[in-house]
């Protein structure tokens, strides 16, 4: 090994060891903190002091979800008065049901046109998509809003046809999305 890969090597394992410890937070950019412009609303006690339609608070008990999770009852009484809401938890938080009742709350009624859907959920991962798909549609389905999955490795002749028929919400990954947008199967 030459001294430059010595050295070279050796900064980078400096630099990896030095990770996250002993570091100032970045002080700006897109890491920084947003600035709340307006106050947060109270969190919400249960779900029925929110106001979603009654098909859902009934399909909630349905499927056991009997009081709010704390992401939950932070920001739905935001997203669902029409707010921008930032949240973040740890696996199984509820942040899944945080977004996605209000966002099935805000288009429920709504009937999307062919390729036009009206709200798009976009994940890193097929899996992830998967994931927020099984968590969403017993909650679409009581508000009878058509749920499409648009993802990689699947069937994009199948993934077309159900965006042509009309889906008013849409959970997608970029590639895919990008790839239905292109051939004029999503607008």
């Amino acid at each position: 090994m030459n001294r430059t890969a010595r050295t070279h090597t050796n900064k980078r394992s400096t630099r990896s060891r030095m990770a996250g410890r002993g570091r100032p937070a970045a002080s700006g950019g897109e890491f920084a903190l947003p600035v709340t412009v307006t106050p947060a609303l109270p969190p919400a006690e249960d779900f029925a002091q929110l106001d979603m339609p009654e098909r859902l608070l009934t399909t909630l008990a349905a499927e056991g979800v009997t009081a709010p999770f704390p992401i939950q009852a932070a920001t739905l009484p935001n997203s669902l008065a029409g707010r921008d809401v930032l949240g973040r938890g740890r696996t199984g938080s509820g942040k899944t049901l945080a977004f996605g009742l209000a966002l099935l709350a805000r288009t429920a009624g709504q009937r999307a046109e062919p390729r036009q859907p009206l709200a798009l959920v976009l994940v890193p991962t097929r899996e992830l998509a998967q994931q927020v798909t099984d968590a969403l549609t017993p909650y679409a389905r009581a508000l009878r809003l058509r749920l499409a999955t648009v993802v990689g490795g699947l069937s994009i002749g199948r993934q077309a046809g159900a965006l042509r028929s009309g889906a008013e919400v849409v959970v997608a990954t970029p590639g895919r999305l990008k790839d239905l947008i292109d051939r004029g199967d999503c607008r």
